[in-house]
């Protein structure tokens, strides 16, 4: 894969039909190397759960902010030319893009992992990484290792 996209959500509810996306991140990637980033985030008086604003509080001024989840999509579509999509394949990712046309594929699968509730943590600990708030740049991280292990 040549070039592709990281992608991770964050939503209200792992239901799409009545949740919104509070954050949206991704990282556009060529032949292994960082192209570009997408950091997209809810306003936050439209999300109606403290611990969620809490969860999300943090490097307020890297984030583009919009009003609804439909927005957010929309550039993100823009954004992403239709590239690939790495995923976490949880139980709602899969609900809130089922829309855009990109191939979708589990960013675990090329890590040779698997989706469990502990995730993050396993791959912070195989691949020896510093905790992060940016699940992205941590999966970006595992991925460049992975590949290297390869060669």
């Amino acid at each position: 894969m040549k070039e592709y996209i990281i992608l991770e959500i964050i939503p209200t509810s792992s239901n799409p039909d009545n949740g919104e996306i509070i954050q949206l991140s991704a990282l556009k990637i060529k032949e292994l190397n960082l192209i570009d980033r997408f950091d997209y985030r809810l306003v936050e008086e439209k999300i109606m759960i403290k611990d969620l604003v809490d969860l999300i509080s943090y490097d307020k001024e890297s984030f583009t902010y919009k009003k609804t989840t439909k927005e957010i999509l929309d550039d993100f579509i823009k954004w992403s030319n239709n590239l690939d999509l790495l995923i976490i394949d949880n139980s709602y990712t899969l609900g809130y893009i089922s829309d855009l046309d990109n191939k979708k594929e589990s960013i675990f699968n090329h890590l040779n992992m698997k989706y469990n509730d502990n995730i993050i943590e396993e791959v912070i600990n195989k691949y020896q990484l510093q905790n992060s708030n940016y699940i992205v740049d941590l999966l970006y991280e595992a991925l460049i290792y992975e590949t290297n292990k390869k060669i």
